[in-house]
């Protein structure tokens, strides 16, 4: 199992990250709070890896926390809850905030990520209730305000997330309408979209 990679940002989205290490570029699939944690001026990154088997592939999963990889881990072994939906939750609200939801039997905050139903929600809370009552929450990473071509990002990193690319569309210029977006930052406009999508 790879553990962690540590490497030069060769590119980066809100949901993939491509690392090189010594010559080796590593396409790592991350969530909103992970991307929001990366620092293009920093001259090495680091990233916790979870290495997910299938038939078909192999996808790397990164995360800038090992306690979001840990939350990663326990999401899958949950019945139903595959890799790309535990990322898809990751981003739809970050780690500590999951755990909160969790831990209080917010069913309506986990309802409100895109893709979870009340039956997940649910399912979810009575899983992972105790285990994460033992877990200790380091704090979210500060979020950078958003730059440019954040259309563009939030619009990738939707359909990276299983949205046809007209509906991402749609929902985000609700989000542009509803709300003064310039003053956000690419996460909190991806988790509003992942939110509203869900209502």
């Amino acid at each position: 199992m790879i553990a962690f990679l540590r490497g030069n940002i060769l590119s980066k989205s809100p949901t993939e990250i491509v690392l090189d290490v010594n010559g080796v570029g590593y396409g790592v699939q991350i969530s909103l709070s992970t991307f929001s944690a990366l620092k293009d001026t920093e001259p090495e990154t680091k990233l916790f890896t979870y290495l997910h088997v299938r038939e078909d592939a192999m996808v790397l999963y990164g995360f800038a926390t090992e306690s979001e990889r840990e939350i990663f881990k326990l999401l899958i072994s949950v019945s139903g809850i595959g890799p790309k939906m535990a990322q898809g939750i990751l981003s739809g609200m970050n780690a500590e905030e999951f755990c909160n939801a969790v831990i209080t039997e917010n069913i309506s905050s986990l309802t409100a990520i895109s893709g979870v139903g009340k039956k997940t929600a649910e399912r979810l809370v009575i899983e992972l209730r105790d285990k994460f009552g033992k877990m200790e929450m380091s704090s979210p990473p500060a979020v950078p305000k958003q730059t440019t071509n954040v259309r563009g990002e939030v619009v990738l990193a939707l359909t990276s997330l299983g949205f046809a690319r007209n509906d991402a569309e749609q929902v985000l210029r609700n989000i542009f309408k509803e709300t003064d977006a310039e003053q956000l930052s690419i996460e909190e406009i991806i988790r509003r979209a992942l939110r509203f999508a869900g209502k």
